[in-house]
């Protein structure tokens, strides 16, 4: 994981969307990151893992009631696909651990986005929100 800001580059492509911090927001963000993704020619995986995990995150460890989440999807003009999740919970940062407990049934998702990206980290701010984000160089999904 990366705790530093990654290096700024030209948006190609960008799409930002609201939704609600619930299942069915989590299920709608994976479901428009992959028409997007589709209208721009670009392959689903591993972005649609990413997009999914990164949002369930921002659902069930981000939730603050009454409030959603944000997904943006950005393409650089080099290629790059960034993916971010900003939820509410700036004081609650992600950590990824080497391995859940055996016996957990969750626990997987932020070694499954480290392992599908190139490149992933998170942002404090706008308080009190966090973004989390990840990025998948043109190689990796293609």
């Amino acid at each position: 994981m990366d705790q530093g800001i990654a290096a700024p580059r030209t948006p190609l492509h960008q799409f930002t969307v609201p939704l609600s911090a619930t299942r069915r927001g989590a299920r709608l963000a994976r479901l428009l990151a992959t028409e997007q993704l589709e209208a721009w020619g670009l392959p689903l995986d591993p972005a649609r893992l990413v997009v999914a995990e990164l949002a369930t995150n921002a659902v069930v460890h981000g939730r603050v009631p009454g409030r959603g989440f944000r997904l943006t999807l950005t393409v650089t003009v080099d290629g790059v696909l960034r993916i971010e999740v900003t939820d509410p919970r700036g004081e609650s940062a992600p950590v990824a651990c080497d391995a859940p407990p055996e016996s957990a049934e969750s626990g997987y998702g932020l070694l499954l986005v480290e392992e599908s990206a190139d490149r992933w980290g998170v942002l404090p701010g706008p308080f009190p929100c966090k973004t989390v984000w990840a990025e998948l160089e043109p190689g990796r999904f293609r």
